[in-house]
């Protein structure tokens, strides 16, 4: 009986030992991957990969918040820091779609803003001489000045290329009267705060997937919008083509989706006439996956260079649920690209589906 009951325990011990390694081992394996959305909330996300980090910027109850992070996945448990709170009444409001870009041995963010009315929204711009742009303080260079009459302007993005460095932004041709329609602009900068050439209209919301602005359940903003916006320079890997990834009809609705403007390396970017339009979006709604309203992305690779991604927002619902407020909500999916140089985006992949994680990612247990 004795012998018995010294068999038993031992085999009790074994099935212990052998689940806490099963258990270490799934572990390991679940750790190695990851689900959308990588936030709670957080529209317009945007991320840059430099010096082993990855630095993802979010405008935040009318701040700027910098997370700074070896695995973009988890952005949950990132280093976390509010880099700006604007005191300057002209753009201390609404701050929207801030991004980080590393130019000319400094940080630069470029964010729109108004001064509470809509219609007044302008494009600026913060700099920070640090290399490491969690240190130092980021300063107000100033208002990049689109156009002599001072029109609307957001989702400023900038492009080098050729030895230059370009702006694309989306902006009104004129005052807002009863209609709004945003248009996606380019021009040639002398400076990372300054352009130097004429603004250049490249894209206007034309085709009926870009003109969509009454939801589901008939509201609309109170005026008719037409969308494009969010531009994204995005260079083929052969170098050959340049591609400009924009979100088009109303970031309300579930319809937000992604079109392609496209022009050959060689040509000069300030003629309208280089640009080509995609003429069905790249990238849009998947209701049988429930994701919704995808778009205003930016792109990042890999930590080892060897995978491109997609990082966008999108929405579980078709609409924001009554008293929920805004749902929108940051994910990323890895993306190919077709022998044409043009990118593939798929289709937004459902919460549910778990991911491996972007190749290179240092995982690091918390």
């Amino acid at each position: 009986m004795k012998t018995c009951k010294i068999i038993i325990a031992a085999f009790c011990i074994m099935l212990s030992l052998l689940g806490c390694a099963t258990a270490e081992r799934g572990t390991q394996a679940d750790a190695d991957f990851f689900t959308n959305p990588l936030l709670e909330v957080g529209p317009d996300p945007w991320a840059i990969y430099v010096d082993g980090y990855y630095y993802h910027i979010q405008s935040r109850h009318g701040q700027l918040v910098l997370r700074k992070t070896h695995d973009i996945t988890d952005l949950r448990n990132a280093e976390k820091k509010t880099i700006w709170t604007p005191t300057d009444p002209s753009n201390s409001k609404d701050l929207w779609a801030p991004e980080i870009h590393y130019l000319q041995g400094k940080w630069y963010v470029y964010y729109a803003a108004d001064d509470g009315n809509t219609d007044n929204h302008q494009l600026y711009v913060l700099e920070n001489a640090s290399r490491d742009p969690m240190q130092g303080v980021f300063t107000m260079k100033g208002r990049i000045s689109t156009d002599p009459d001072n029109n609307w302007a957001i989702d400023g993005s900038v492009m080098e290329h050729g030895g230059e460095l370009y702006m694309v932004w989306s902006g009104w041709q004129t005052r807002r009267i009863d209609t709004e329609t945003q248009c996606i602009y380019i021009a040639r900068m002398a400076n990372p705060w300054t352009l130097s050439s004429e603004r250049v209209l490249i894209s206007k919301p034309e085709l009926e997937w870009e003109r969509r602005y009454i939801n589901v359940d008939g509201t609309y903003p109170g005026h008719v919008i037409y969308v494009n916006e969010g531009p994204q320079p995005l260079k083929s890997p052969d170098g050959k083509k340049i591609h400009i990834i924009y979100s088009a009809s109303g970031c309300w609705t579930p319809y937000y989706s992604l079109g392609c403007l496209t022009a050959d390396a060689s040509a000069d970017l300030l003629n309208p006439a280089s640009w080509k339009k995609s003429q069905k979006p790249l990238f849009k709604q998947s209701p049988k996956n429930g994701v919704y309203g995808t778009g205003h992305n930016c792109f990042f690779k890999s930590p080892d260079g060897t995978e491109d991604y997609l990082f966008y927002h999108a929405r579980d619902t078709q609409m924001d649920p009554p008293g929920k407020g805004d749902t929108r909500s940051p994910r990323c999916q890895k993306f190919t690209w077709d022998k044409n140089g043009y990118p593939v985006f798929g289709k937004p992949l459902p919460n549910s589906k778990k991911l491996k994680k972007p190749s290179g990612t240092r995982v690091i247990e918390n």
